[in-house]
């Protein structure tokens, strides 16, 4: 599943449409999307891993999911996947193997824009406050809750409790308030990393933990662990991440 980094990317190859007429919609979500062929596409917005796409008489929320992907061109051999594809006068967005419906003038106004860790609205302090409610939350399920990190997903929760130096399996109550003031600033300062490689291709080569083998601080083998109540897969140094 994508996490928000690439989704903030998609967004910006989108951008160029924002302000268009819709020519012609395609897509077996067709059924879901009536209402917007000759329409002006208003803006494209982005919350975490979801993205909306606004018009004056509809909005669309897309959701990639696990395999889902996007294109500025139509892909015949992924016909079968094409949800939903828009064209304008130069150009088009498809999108394959993935969400796509409509949702109410509500449902965005009930989206709480500030726990988006890329927004310009990203407010921290909410997000320490929310952690603070949950005491006995792991670290690990933390980073991975929506509600308060929004557009994290596992690279960004292993990478950033790896600098951070804390071991995933931590409770939020023994954390001490300096280190959870850290994670929570880490959390956004990787993710803007992690866009940053990704646009370059290099996303890879600065994993220091995520299916690495050694630590890259002092060599020994990095753990591999389903953590928390997600039971998502952790990997951490158990020397370098302290469990408090």
């Amino acid at each position: 599943m994508p996490e928000g980094p690439p989704i903030v990317l998609m967004k910006e190859d989108l951008q160029k449409f924002a302000g268009e007429k819709v020519m012609e919609v395609k897509g077996n979500s067709i059924t879901e999307t009536t209402g917007i062929k000759d329409h002006i596409l208003r803006e494209i917005k982005t919350f975490g891993k979801q993205t909306f796409l606004i018009f004056d008489k509809a909005n669309i929320r897309i959701h990639l999911l696990m395999f889902g992907s996007y294109s500025l061109f139509e892909r015949k051999d992924q016909a079968q996947n094409l949800r939903l594809g828009l064209t304008f006068k130069n150009g088009g967005m498809y999108f394959y193997t993935c969400n796509v419906k409509t949702v109410k003038d509500k449902f965005l106004k009930d989206i709480d824009w500030e726990a988006d860790v890329m927004s310009d609205l990203w407010n921290p302090e909410k997000a320490e406050e929310r952690l603070k409610e949950n005491p006995e939350m792991m670290v690990c399920d933390a980073l991975m809750d929506q509600d308060i990190f929004a557009g994290v997903g596992n690279i960004i929760k292993n990478e950033a409790l790896f600098r951070v130096g804390v071991h995933p399996e931590t409770l939020i109550k023994n954390l001490p308030s300096k280190k959870l003031k850290e994670l929570i600033a880490e959390a956004r300062n990787y993710s803007f990393d992690f866009k940053k490689w990704k646009k370059a291709n290099v996303l890879r080569k600065h994993f220091e933990v995520y299916h690495q083998e050694k630590c890259p601080k002092c060599g020994l083998e990095i753990v591999k662990k389903e953590t928390g109540k997600g039971k998502r897969t952790s990997f951490f140094c158990e020397k370098d991440q302290k469990l408090y």
